[in-house]
């Protein structure tokens, strides 16, 4: 016996072979590219102290250079609760990015700047579901579809749904405009009116502000240019007058609105 192995032994060392390792399933690995033999790889993880395996990362629903109506409402939400001041724009910005972290650090959370399932979640629990003007409180909402009374004629057709006015003659568009309404104690008069009566530098006599390009349709409800409107958007809100922001497309308005005009006001 003993001289069988060492003939064995013999004929490895002058054939150069060298012993190989087989797995628990007794397969032989390949062999490592130095020439060594491979390792097998581990069959289990590792996990921390505590023994329990780390929990995935939440889930990235949206981050800084995305854009839509879901980062609008991801900042108006933000704005409910003092962490964006600036309103809505639809694109993830830094502005959004450091009131994201802001957020997630005050609640314990890892300050990514990146809005995750976790962070969305408690957001979402601490805020109210944003309403059409919260989402665009300076404007710039797609304008309704018109009323029917809206079809026939020169009107002024003025959506309370999309905060909008279309300027329409016979059925179709010339322009289109943001409006703000008054407020729950103010309200703007809903309704078939007519323009009666136009003044280019009008002042309020009740409230004695500036009211220009005003156009009268209802009493003392016009529709004209507000500087407030302009600066605070829908943050605030008139004394019932239709108020337009766009002071430029209000002088162009002026200029062809004629008494006698239609002015429809709907939801």
């Amino acid at each position: 016996m003993k001289r069988s192995l060492a003939a064995v032994a013999a004929l490895v060392a002058v054939s150069g072979c060298t012993a190989q390792a087989v797995d628990a399933d007794g397969k032989t690995p390949p062999p490592a590219r130095n020439g060594t033999t491979a390792t097998p790889a581990p069959t289990s993880t590792s996990t921390p102290e505590d023994g329990k395996p780390d929990a995935p990362a939440p889930k990235v629903l949206w981050s800084r250079g995305d854009k839509g109506i879901d980062v609008r409402e991801v900042q108006a939400r933000l704005h409910q609760v003092a962490w964006l001041i600036t309103a809505p724009t639809g694109t993830y910005d830094a502005r959004t990015v450091d009131a994201v972290k802001g957020f997630q650090g005050k609640r314990g959370l890892p300050r990514t700047g990146r809005l995750d399932t976790v962070t969305w979640e408690r957001l979402q629990k601490m805020t109210h579901k944003p309403v059409a003007w919260e989402l665009y409180p300076y404007g710039g909402q797609p304008a309704a579809r018109p009323d029917p009374r809206c079809m026939t004629g020169r009107v002024l057709c003025v959506s309370k749904t999309s905060r909008t006015l279309r300027w329409m003659i016979d059925g179709k568009t010339v322009s289109t405009m943001d409006v703000r309404f008054g407020s729950q104690y103010t309200p703007t008069r809903e309704g078939v009116f007519s323009v009666y009566f136009k003044s280019r530098y009008h002042v309020s006599t009740i409230y004695h502000t500036s009211m220009p390009y005003a156009m009268f349709f209802s009493g003392g409800q016009a529709v004209h240019y507000s500087s407030d409107f302009a600066a605070r958007g829908y943050y605030g809100a008139s004394h019932g007058c239709v108020n337009v922001r766009d002071q430029g497309k209000i002088a162009a308005l002026f200029a062809q609105v004629r008494n006698g005009d239609k002015v429809v006001v709907y939801w």
